[in-house]
């Protein structure tokens, strides 16, 4: 895990697995949230879980302290935070008044997103830096979390509980699925108007300020729609030129 030449630990290798720990931490922390119906609390969580999931690989990056332990250390995590957490919001804010039903939904998304991070391991080297082969377990526990904070806040979706079944269904089957979603890891800024990107951003971020949790629900879900949508449209103008050969 990188010793020091005297045998002894150096604490900077500690740095990065202290943030993923953190992460893992506010995943249990949610779950209990979730027992004791404190359903936001248990969203707010999951959401500051990503933040620590999303510092611990670039300080690792920053530091060179990046190790085998660390990726295997950050998956584990990932289960319990993006995984069992997420599962336990839906299944006890929702998903229990389906009964095992719902309850199979929730043991799902966890046994899915187990494969997603699985497969992403293997594939890492390999895959495409610019997509993502599948939704990455850390987008669909927030998305799953935000439609959840939609149901808790208006009341108009009381009796639109399948929705929300349904919806954690597909979420976490995209996880398992071939759908390609951009990474934003490279991206080119040299080759885009800054000013256009700038506008976009400032108009994002003034709506998560104003409406955080109906535009923050928007743009996951946008997210999410993209992917779909992508495949989609590829899949069937690729069949409508195979016929249009053919004929």
């Amino acid at each position: 895990m990188g010793p020091s030449k005297d045998g002894k630990l150096q604490f900077i290798y500690l740095i990065p697995n202290l943030f993923t720990a953190a992460s893992a931490f506010l995943g249990v922390i949610g779950v209990l949230a979730s027992v004791r119906g404190q359903y936001e609390t248990a969203a707010i969580y999951i959401l500051l879980s990503l933040v620590f999931d999303g510092l611990d690989g670039r300080i690792a990056r920053l530091t060179k302290t990046t190790s085998k332990f660390g990726a295997e250390f950050d998956s584990l995590a990932d289960i319990v935070a993006f995984g069992v957490a997420p599962a336990m919001l839906f299944y006890f804010s929702v998903g229990h008044q389906f009964g095992r039903l719902g309850a199979l939904l929730a043991a799902l998304f966890v046994v899915f997103g187990a494969i997603r991070l699985a497969r992403f391991n293997v594939m890492s080297s390999d895959s495409e830096p610019s997509v993502f082969i599948g939704v990455p377990i850390p987008t669909a526990a927030v998305v799953s979390a935000m439609w959840v904070l939609m149901y808790e806040k208006y009341p108009f979706m009381q009796g639109l509980e399948w929705m929300v079944l349904v919806g954690h269904g597909v979420l976490a089957f995209l996880m398992v699925s071939n759908v390609r979603y951009p990474s934003f890891k490279k991206l080119d800024f040299k080759k885009a108007h800054r000013m256009k990107v700038f506008v976009y951003l400032t108009v994002t971020f003034s709506l998560v300020y104003l409406y955080p949790v109906d535009s923050a629900t928007f743009f996951v879900t946008l997210y999410l729609l993209y992917g779909v949508g992508r495949e989609s449209y590829v899949f069937f103008v690729a069949k409508w030129k195979k016929n249009k050969y053919n004929t």
